[in-house]
């Protein structure tokens, strides 16, 4: 089942079931408005939204046309936003970008930040810049999104609902600073962008094994590959690995949004899903890293397609907008909104 949040002018917009093509939707509002009281109350509604998704696929529920454009985030905002960093090759990489040590722990432990869940953004928002000197970078993962998940969590597998791709931009020139201060990441951090379609697990098939998606997530910069590692088998952490962590002492709400990290591939031919690993190895390679951050007007795709072809959560394809300038990339005058 593919559910998705139609942006109807509310802050929240409505919930639709998507059919498996991604070509026609129908509305859910009748089941639950949104896709958070849905995940209230999952255990009552997903039968009657899988009846819908099941209508829909057999043509006895007339569909509208499905636009990815009109689509909000999934969860529009978000109780908790958690990000891990579950592939070591990509800590290892950007820790050397900014000369900073492994942690003791590397192997043992996962990497967790906490990010901002109040705005979340659609598949085709733009990635609001104030200024190209911050680093700006994309970030392609996989996300998982909760139910009500107790402390001490003894089957976290029983706690994902659904799957998603993210986003999580990144403004690494900005990063140094702020962790040298030993209190995490915040300015860094903007706004995350989420796939138009979050899926339930039984869309993934066989590829969803042992807390992990074993397929290649594409990343395209202006309109060029750069990256299709697989997103399963050096993924260290599962999430259930990761839903055991961030429980240890703590119990989290229906509508909490676990990130993977960036996947990450020892084999370069796989390409990067961030900028930042590729000019790690170009420094390493050469000594100087040549690949810019993110410019005003470029853009950035991030998709993931089962064998057959068909995308599974749809695409992310945004554009960076730079404050003050146009859409041409002119300097802009006042009037210009942020």
């Amino acid at each position: 089942m593919k559910l998705a949040t139609l942006d109807d002018g509310s802050r929240d917009g409505e919930l639709v079931v998507v059919d498996r093509q991604l070509s026609k939707l129908a509305r859910a509002a009748h089941l639950a408005p949104t896709l958070q009281a849905a995940l209230d109350h999952w255990d009552q509604v997903e039968p009657a939204l899988r009846a819908l998704s099941q209508a829909l696929a057999t043509g006895r529920q007339p569909g509208e046309p499905f636009d990815a454009t009109r689509m909000k985030a999934p969860l529009p905002r978000a109780y908790e936003w958690i990000d891990g960093s579950a592939y070591l090759n990509h800590i290892v990489l950007v820790r050397k970008a900014r000369k900073a040590e492994l942690p003791s722990t590397l192997e043992t432990e996962p990497l967790v930040y906490q990010g901002g869940g109040g705005e979340l953004l659609g598949p085709t928002d733009d990635i609001r810049l104030g200024d190209e000197a911050w680093g700006c970078d994309f970030e392609s993962e996989v996300a998982v999104v909760l139910g009500d998940t107790p402390m001490g969590a003894e089957r976290p597998e029983a706690s994902i609902r659904l799957v998603m791709l993210a986003n999580d931009v990144s403004l690494r020139n900005l990063i140094p600073a702020e962790l040298a201060k030993g209190f995490g990441f915040f300015q860094s951090k903007p706004a995350t962008a989420f796939s138009p379609v979050a899926c339930t697990l039984d869309e993934l098939g066989d590829t969803w094994r042992g807390g992990r998606v074993h397929l290649p997530l594409k990343t395209r910069l202006n309109g060029v590959l750069v990256g299709e590692p697989d997103a399963g088998p050096e993924m260290h952490f599962s999430f259930f690995d990761l839903i055991r962590h961030i429980t240890k002492t703590r119990g989290f709400t229906a509508g909490t949004i676990l990130g993977s990290g960036t996947v990450s591939n020892a084999d370069r031919k796989k390409g990067v899903s961030c900028l930042a690993e590729k000019r790690t190895l170009e420094v390493l390679d050469t000594g100087q890293a040549t690949t810019p951050f993110l410019k005003d007007a470029d853009t950035v795709s991030i998709e993931m397609t089962l064998p057959d072809g068909t995308s599974l959560f749809g695409r992310i394809e945004q554009r960076v907008r730079v404050k003050g300038r146009d859409s041409s990339g002119a300097l802009g005058g006042v009037h210009q909104s942020p």
